[in-house]
């Protein structure tokens, strides 16, 4: 148990000092690169034919949280290591801290492995792509109050109760294969459609109905919940003869062949649509728009299915993180007691019930003014629903294009309570191979701390990242020059 509380301790601290903000990539969707197809089924890419190389075609990084910049984590100049953690220790500027929560507050990380791409152009005017992106996608919400609890105690707040009702995880590893095609529909609109089947391999998922926490007088704190954990992954879960937790460990895949399997689970599927429309209002000014992802999967693999329900209220000690920058508690222990607390309310089902998780959907409006046929402006509008929540991002853009030699971008996005994000995205071809980096969060203001005595530089008020990068295999060139160009 203990070894598993660990690695989750691990996780969360990751989410938390890693921070990145919308989950999608503003800069590529103007530039002229095969995988804008992915934020817009309807665009195509100057060349005739590209095919994505295994793994190398693309990789899609994003890491994030909406309340804890980088620059927390450590004081400048000082050595780096879990002592100095700056905001779990003494100096720390908890009331600025606290004063900057959002009503709901969430640590998100997504990663993306093309494992395949493919497009070409049939008869006129029609693209056809298929694409196979394995992805991991995490999201944690937490309400303001749950974290003014964890860092200020309960000392002040006796009788008071706290409504977590907004409290919400949801974890998912899954391959997505998708087919579409664009069709130039009239002279100026266009329009992609793409149908996509998702294969389920492992997910975490709270169902949280209600979640009300109670301060009592003599300090502790009594949870009332209706939730459900729902889990589909190779857990081993040891019970008591009250079917209360008493262990939980990851089960070990001890063969190549077991490895496989499950890595290649058909028994979790789920079903998504892309939809895209390029409109040209005049010859220079280029409209469109995007939804992505609406889709679901159902977790319905028996031999890894678990629920865990709460059918009593949960009796907690008080929590206070004051203690760990203190110095009178360790904050591996202090996570380790709440755990104990939890797991003594959870009753266990196994095999359990089977679930569905949503796709986060992506709902994408542009505009593009085509100055020649070698620099465009564009804007971008971006919101990301993620169940009851909604994340915005808004972009302004200059991009070049010299043929399909080489592609440029630079961007300046507005996100996720941030207002000094500038992004850029390259594409060079030489011959058949184009290599692209794309970077949506460069950071501006920096610091340094002490790695082994010397001085390494990191980002100060970094909390949006989104970086993208690969190599393609394009056939052939197609470059339409707007009328009237001088």
């Amino acid at each position: 148990m203990e070894k598993f509380l660990r690695i989750i301790v691990a996780g969360l601290m990751l989410f938390c000092f890693t921070t990145a903000g919308a989950q999608n990539s503003q800069v590529l969707y103007h530039m002229n690169l095969p995988q804008s197809h992915l934020l817009n089924p309807a665009f195509r890419p100057s060349s005739s034919v590209y095919v994505g190389l295994p793994v190398l075609t693309g990789i899609n990084f994003s890491l994030g949280n909406n309340f804890l910049a980088f620059g927390d984590l450590f004081t400048e100049g000082v050595s780096a290591d879990e002592g100095n953690i700056s905001f779990l220790s003494s100096g720390f500027n908890t009331d600025r801290f606290l004063s900057g929560l959002k009503d709901k507050n969430h640590l998100e990380t997504l990663t993306g492995v093309q494992l395949l791409g493919v497009g070409f152009t049939a008869g006129k005017g029609n693209f056809f792509f298929l694409d196979i992106v394995e992805r991991a996608e995490v999201n944690f919400v937490f309400p303001r109050d749950m974290l003014r609890l964890s860092f200020l105690g309960n000392a002040d707040f006796a009788g008071q109760t706290f409504d977590f009702s907004s409290f919400r995880t949801d974890i998912q590893y899954f391959r997505e294969a998708g087919i579409g095609f664009s069709k130039q529909i009239t002279e100026r609109l266009r329009m992609g459609i793409k149908g996509k089947m998702y294969m389920g391999i492992a997910a975490v998922a709270v169902q949280n109905n209600s979640m009300k926490l109670t301060v009592n007088n003599n300090y502790t704190n009594t949870l009332a919940t209706d939730m459900r954990v729902n889990f589909c992954a190779p857990l081993n879960i040891i019970t008591n003869a009250d079917n209360l937790i008493e262990d939980i460990s990851f089960a070990e895949l001890n063969t190549s062949s077991d490895v496989l399997n499950f890595m290649t689970n058909t028994k979790n599927l789920g079903f998504g649509l892309d939809l895209g429309a390029e409109f040209s209002l005049t010859n220079r000014i280029v409209l469109s728009a995007a939804l992505t992802d609406f889709g679901y999967i159902k977790w319905n693999d028996e031999k890894f299915l678990t629920n865990l329900v709460t059918e009593s209220d949960i009796t907690l000690k008080g929590m206070n993180i004051s203690e760990v920058q203190d110095g009178n508690a360790d904050f591996g222990d202090m996570a380790k007691e709440l755990l104990d607390s939890l797991r003594g309310g959870l009753t266990v089902r196994t095999p359990g019930n089977s679930f569905r998780t949503t796709m986060p959907m992506g709902l994408t409006a542009g505009g593009k003014f085509i100055l020649n046929n070698k620099i465009s402006f564009g804007a971008l509008s971006h919101s990301r629903i993620i169940g009851k929540q909604i994340r915005e991002a808004f972009t302004l853009s200059a991009n070049l294009n010299l043929r399909n030699f080489f592609s440029a971008s630079l961007a300046y996005t507005a996100s996720n309570h941030s207002y000094d994000n500038i992004g850029l995205g390259l594409g060079i071809r030489g011959g058949w191979a184009q290599f692209y980096l794309i970077a949506d969060r460069i950071p501006l203001t920096w610091k340094t701390i002490m790695i082994d005595e010397g001085e390494i530089p990191f980002p100060a008020n970094w909390n949006n990242i989104n970086m993208r990068f690969g190599i393609n295999l394009l056939f052939g060139n197609r470059i339409k020059k707007p009328e009237g160009e001088i």
